[in-house]
């Protein structure tokens, strides 16, 4: 015997078909107007979207694999960009003026200072926070994480004070190239070539490696793996270590693309990171990077189109309640997979 669903169950899924709609409606008229800005902007977007990844990945590897929602892994990436900010300006004492000979090797060991730092102390966290909490309520180390996020953010405060360190704009501003008034820049197209190699090695690392595959088993079965000879606390200490790093080299990027970055920094991005984790479907990797880009490309339309854009002050608002949609029609996220009740 088929069950009738009722007429208001249909109401839903017709309202969001009609917002998409709108949408897409939204942007092709905008396209339509101004095709070249309208990939100019794009780029804006895809350049977000790329640090954007670099964070939710963080958070989508830990979550696979405790189930843990990290709130303090935000505060790591901004501790990744004062010691960015540290290195440009302490260290090698850069301008914006700075040439290529002097910046390329500056980005370089600060990218690496920066990840290994930031590493560290993710595996340091880890380890002093959360491995004791591993057993009991969900709810106690969730707590720790935001007490965790606040002890970052104020020892942020006693190093660089509360006002935002200034960066220099030492990425160069020139054309890559000009055609038919679609305009790419070269401080955008540095972004994305640090991000592509960082991204791909990730997933090289998760899916070839020894170490890697050790990762997913315990993400799988915590107890099947340690019963397999998999050490899981090691296991689990290195993925906040490359969690830490991804943060790190996003942090990098935000400071030298930005240019200023601030104690509470990592708060307000670390949200908009973890929408990107749980849009894409948080625990899948290659969905953390989907919904990072989709909401680069929100954030960049929403601000940067002219016809009939909600406008800057909009974005957030808009950013969570698509989120609020996808929790209510596919809270496994776009690329999540689902799982039945009980399971």
């Amino acid at each position: 015997m088929r069950l009738r669903r009722s007429a208001g169950s249909y109401v839903m899924p017709v309202l969001a078909m009609t917002l998409l709609g709108l949408l897409i409606l939204w942007l092709v008229v905008n396209f339509v107007k101004g095709p070249s800005y309208f990939i100019t902007i794009s780029f804006i977007g895809l350049t977000n979207g790329a640090v954007y990844a670099l964070v939710a990945l963080g958070y989508t590897l830990v979550y696979g694999i405790l189930e843990l929602i990290n709130f303090a892994h935000g505060d790591v990436f901004m501790l990744g960009a004062m010691f960015s900010a540290t290195m440009v300006l302490s260290v090698f004492h850069l301008s914006a003026n700075a040439s290529m000979g002097s910046l390329i090797p500056a980005i370089l060991v600060s990218l690496f200072v920066a990840m290994a730092a930031c590493g560290l102390i993710n595996a340091t966290i880890e380890r002093i926070a959360y491995r004791p909490l591993r057993n009991a309520p969900r709810l106690a180390p969730l707590i720790t994480a935001i007490g965790m996020s606040f002890i970052l953010e104020d020892i942020a405060i006693a190093w660089k004070g509360p006002s935002y360190v200034a960066v220099p704009a030492v990425l160069p501003h020139g054309q890559v190239f000009s055609i038919d008034g679609v305009v790419l820049t070269w401080e955008k197209l540095i972004v994305i070539i640090i991000t592509v190699p960082v991204l791909v090695a990730l997933m090289w690392l998760v899916q070839r490696t020894r170490q890697g595959k050790a990762m997913r088993a315990t993400a799988q079965d915590r107890d099947a793996a340690a019963m397999m000879g998999i050490d899981v606390n090691r296991t689990i200490s290195f993925t906040f270590l490359i969690a830490g790093g991804l943060a790190g080299a996003a942090g990098l990027l935000y400071a030298l693309y930005f240019g200023q970055i601030r104690y509470d920094t990592g708060f307000s991005l670390g949200l908009i990171a973890f929408t990107a984790a749980v849009l894409g479907g948080i625990g899948n990797l290659p969905g953390a990077v989907l919904g990072a880009l989709c909401i680069g490309f929100i954030q960049a339309f929403n601000e940067g189109l002219t016809w009939h854009a909600p406008g800057s002050n909009w974005t957030q608002s808009i950013v969570f309640s698509i989120l609020i949609l996808i929790l209510v029609f596919r809270p496994e996220g776009l690329m999540g997979e689902r799982t039945p009740e009980g399971a």
